[in-house]
């Protein structure tokens, strides 16, 4: 379904691009895509429309909030030792042009072996009285644990001391994990839509409440809000509060990419999200199990389904984790490196998968590792 509305809008551009981009766009609510996409999106999601901003990707995502949050310099952004090069630079660029301060803590030193209690008592004990936002990573690439957001975002609001914003990197949880987004407690959630949810490439969201988006000061001038337009027409600033919409980066995007969103996010409706979420879970747990068996391969996600999604990041003794992925890639499976300083091989066993695909990842690991 995605691909065939990718195709649709492209036909339709192509042979009009005027008019399909112009009503598309620009014209009344009963034919704006974009808000469509929106609409598709928040039923997934939980929340409403006007809280979802359309983006490209993770990466722009948390630079949109990162640089949209009135940091001051005396200020403090707390984020993990295991997070992407993503969010480490977009909370870095926005500090340094703001003067405030990044600061980075490890919330385990084995993924595997890491418990819910234990990584909100060492997030808990890091924050100082300086630190105004917590930015997190939901699924980690790294080594495939899965925080428990929920829990770490009620301890949060439950500490005493000023309150902190919680910023999420979930695009490795979005469409793998049973879980309302709007009621997992963050206050911002970044996220790209074309790997989990098999949305078009280039898409993505970032979800927040209509409290936090006004918190926020917009970067990229957008398409999307006609309130923007207007006050520019008039030589006046834009009224009201900051929004979604008015976050949301404009200019001429691929929007046949755009548009089909909703088609991704309208399939895994029609599929269930709890059962997606199960079906994903039952082929990582198989494979978990798998390699487990094998005494030459150290797991690095944890066992329990509760802290992982569908990323199972692992070495084999004596072989570099380019050499497994290149070695496994021989035998027609697909792995992975982790794009960190400490790398591991990686498996991720989705919905296009079976699981007599995960019993040979399993065989085939295993004559890598004999």
């Amino acid at each position: 379904p995605v691909r065939e509305a990718i195709e649709g809008y492209r036909r339709a551009m192509d042979r009009n691009p005027f008019l399909v981009i112009e009503q598309g766009m620009f014209e009344d609510e009963a034919h704006n895509v974009p808000l469509q996409v929106q609409r598709e999106i928040a039923t997934y999601l939980g929340g409403r429309a006007e809280d979802v901003c359309l983006t490209r990707s993770t990466t722009e995502g948390l630079a949109l909030v990162y640089h949209g949050l009135p940091l001051q310099a005396d200020e403090e952004v707390l984020c993990t030792t295991h997070d992407h090069y993503s969010h480490h630079e977009s909370a870095r660029l926005a500090t340094l042009r703001a003067g405030a301060s990044l600061r980075k803590i490890a919330l385990f030193e084995e993924a595997a072996t890491a418990t819910t209690s234990s990584i909100i008592e060492r997030l808990l004990k890091g924050i100082g009285p300086r630190t105004r936002v917590v930015g997190l990573t939901w699924v980690h690439s790294s080594s495939g644990i899965r925080l428990p957001v929920r829990e770490i975002a009620a301890a949060l609001r439950a500490r005493a001391g000023a309150p902190v914003l919680l910023v999420v990197d979930g695009v490795h949880g979005l469409g793998a994990a049973d879980e309302t987004i709007a009621t997992m407690g963050c206050d911002y959630f970044c996220a790209g839509t074309h790997k989990w949810m098999f949305g078009p490439r280039g898409t993505g969201l970032v979800w927040a409440d209509a409290g936090n988006w006004a918190r926020l000061r917009p970067t990229i001038p957008n398409f999307s809000e006609p309130e923007s337009y207007e006050a520019w027409t008039q030589e006046r600033v834009p009224s009201g509060p900051n929004n979604a919409n008015r976050m949301s980066p404009g200019g001429f995007h691929a929007f046949e990419h755009q548009w089909a969103t909703a088609a991704a996010f309208r399939m895994h409706r029609q599929m269930g999200r709890d059962r997606v979420a199960a079906r994903i879970r039952s082929l990582n747990d198989q494979l978990k199990a798998g390699l487990a068996q094998n005494r030459k391969v150290k797991l690095h996600t944890p066992s329990s389904g509760d802290l992982s999604a569908g990323l199972v990041a692992f070495e084999v003794e004596g072989v570099a984790p380019a050499d497994v992925v290149r070695r496994l890639l021989e035998k027609r499976i697909i792995a992975s490196t982790s794009p960190y300083a400490v790398t591991y091989a990686r498996l991720a066993p989705s919905l296009i998968n079976t699981p007599e695909e995960v019993e040979r990842a399993v065989r085939a690991v295993g004559e890598v590792s004999a």
